[in-house]
């Protein structure tokens, strides 16, 4: 099996409008391509009194609603990655960031992908 760094942000701003890692944007996705996926994120610019939320999102069904998979909250200074368990996504995917409280704050990090 190939391994692929699928998708790749650099410095992405994070505010209090949900932004899609896939896209780098506020415009949420809807990934249709199938895989094996985990997030990896640079949290090393947290400061003490910030919060994020990452959230993975995925259809049960094609037709079905997007819905929160998991979720994790980032809060304060970090010295380590947040890397997320692996996931089988293919039915309209997204994985997110969004600053629930604190200063914006820029992240870094690639969605890797086996299949």
């Amino acid at each position: 099996m190939a391994i692929s760094e699928a998708y790749t942000f650099s410095a992405v701003t994070v505010s209090t409008t949900e932004l899609s890692f896939v896209s780098g944007t506020s415009t949420l996705q809807n990934i249709t391509t199938a895989g094996i996926y985990q997030l990896y994120v640079d949290c090393a610019n947290v400061a003490k009194a910030d919060e994020f939320r990452v959230k993975i999102y995925e259809k049960t069904l094609s037709g079905s609603t997007k819905r929160v998979v998991s979720q994790w909250s980032i809060l304060g200074v970090q010295t380590e990655l947040l890397v997320t368990p692996t996931l089988i996504l293919m039915n309209g995917w997204d994985m997110t960031i969004i600053k629930v409280s604190g200063t914006d704050r820029a992240f870094s990090g690639s969605i890797r992908k086996i299949a």
